[in-house]
């Protein structure tokens, strides 16, 4: 933390750090830069945040968004050079994306800008090591020869988080594997004593839409000792993977719509989470550390039959658990779980058809005697609603369940049964949330906020915090 004592010309340095804070009508060609401007020309003006340290200076510069960071060189000629040594390089370009995403044709008009722009920050970069190096935008194998430069820079600089993110907002014609950058394998190859890349300071991975082999994954978990998370998303060409060695320092394993994935070993003493897209295929090895799991896959109650072994090493340590059901519309029936004394926070996805009811699920909540938490995101087949009375008629208690999330509420009866449910058997329940804009392409309207009040403000209890977001 900064500390710098108050003095007669503290408005100067509130001014400054204003302007830095990239506060509204502030910046390098707003009315608050020239009026800023103007103040330090008369004569004994005292700019105080001048007077700090280039390292401190450089330090408030990496908390602001990178082309933030830049515009303040127009304020002298001591800032020109500054925010060339920042540490953090995350190239965002959301407002490009959602452009992108409301007109597909602007694809390579925006693309070519946000290759420039990188370009040109690498190019005048100064700073030794990078700390984080992160690429967002949808770009594919057209631009192979630009993002490899990007990461013969990054690697050579010591990176430490490094995400290449290629995700396309919109549809893109043609298949992941034909259209996604192909991680490249002179990378992977032995290198040279004279060679500047350098995997040793790698601590997070995170590939999105990158082309990228099961062997290439475990080369970074070889090569990359303090390597702590890894993620891999949209990736095709990997079908088997071993996560395993009793020296990993590991710490958080997600492996999303990996679809070609066939099986994964993992045996990592460090390892605290891990989100997988199924479980078949999975054996899990000396996790002692594992607390968090997340099956990411659509599964029946057939399926988490099978789930249950594949986690029976970790089973009774874990504390979050998430998981994605779909019973096809009909009654909700699910094995027995065993009791997971450490369990705090549920976490679990729900497909729907017309008016199911949703008590089937109650189930699990009564398998975690010490449920904390438990949040519940459901989507309905075909939203309909009926006028069928509601009956509560299922009493269990629940003594340490404080907060409840509801997402996707859409005011069926069903919805309004569970509801009901966790108002009389949570004793201990201080926070209920109603989200009716899930999912997020399903527009919430003025009525549905009505209906969510109309159904269940009368009911909640004065002393439980009741949001309608």
């Amino acid at each position: 933390m900064i500390y710098i004592p108050p003095s007669n010309t503290d408005h100067d340095l509130h001014s400054s750090i204003k302007y830095l804070s990239g506060a509204k009508g502030w910046g390098p060609w707003g009315e608050g830069f020239r009026l800023l401007s103007a103040k330090r020309c008369k004569p004994g003006n005292n700019d105080r945040i001048s007077e700090l340290p280039d390292d401190i200076l450089v330090t408030i510069l990496h908390l602001l968004p990178l082309k933030e960071a830049a515009r303040t060189s127009v304020l002298s000629s001591r800032w020109i050079y500054l925010w060339k040594n920042i540490s953090s390089l995350d190239f965002d370009a959301e407002s490009a994306l959602v452009k992108i995403a409301d007109d597909r044709k602007l694809s390579n008009e925006e693309g070519c800008k946000y290759v420039k722009w990188v370009n040109c920050v690498l190019q005048s970069h100064k700073a030794s090591t990078v700390k984080e190096f992160r690429v967002c935008f949808d770009l594919g194998r057209k631009y192979k020869y630009a993002i490899t430069q990007w990461l013969e820079f990054a690697f050579a600089r010591n990176v430490e988080r490094l995400e290449l993110d290629f995700s396309p907002r919109t549809y893109r014609v043609g298949t992941v594997d034909y259209a996604c950058f192909v991680f490249p394998n002179k990378f992977l190859k032995r290198p040279s004593q004279s060679s500047s890349i350098n995997f040793r300071s790698l601590k997070e991975l995170c590939f999105k839409c990158v082309t990228v082999s099961g062997e290439a994954i475990e080369f970074f978990l070889r090569k990359c000792p303090l390597l702590e998370k890894l993620v891999v998303q949209n990736a095709s060409q990997i079908s088997n993977l071993e996560v395993c060695g009793s020296s990993l320092a590991l710490k958080h394993l997600k492996l999303k719509s990996c679809y070609d994935l066939k099986s994964v070993k993992v045996s990592a003493p460090n390892l605290a989470s891990l989100s997988i897209l199924d479980a078949e295929g999975l054996l899990l090895e000396n996790v002692p550390a594992l607390v968090k799991v997340s099956v990411t896959s659509i599964i029946d109650q057939y399926s988490v039959k099978n789930l249950l072994p594949t986690l029976s090493c970790c089973i009774f340590q874990l504390e979050i658990l998430s998981l994605n059901l779909d019973d096809h519309g009909k009654k909700i029936f699910l094995p027995m779980f065993p009791q997971l004394p450490k369990l705090k926070k549920l976490v679990i996805k729900f497909w729907a058809k017309g008016e199911q009811s949703l008590m089937g699920l109650t189930s699990l909540i009564r398998a975690f005697p010490n449920l904390q938490e438990f949040v519940l995101k459901l989507r309905v087949w075909d939203h309909l609603r009926s006028n069928e009375e509601v009956k509560n008629s299922i009493k269990c208690p629940h003594e340490h369940l404080k907060v409840v999330k509801f997402c996707g509420y859409y005011g069926r009866s069903s919805d309004a049964e569970l509801v009901g449910y966790i108002l009389d058997n949570c004793m201990a329940l201080e926070k209920l949330v109603i989200d009716p804009r899930y999912p997020f392409f399903f527009r919430r309207t003025p009525s549905d906020t009505e209906l969510v009040e109309e159904q269940l403000k009368a009911q909640v209890p004065q002393h439980i915090e009741f949001v309608i977001l």
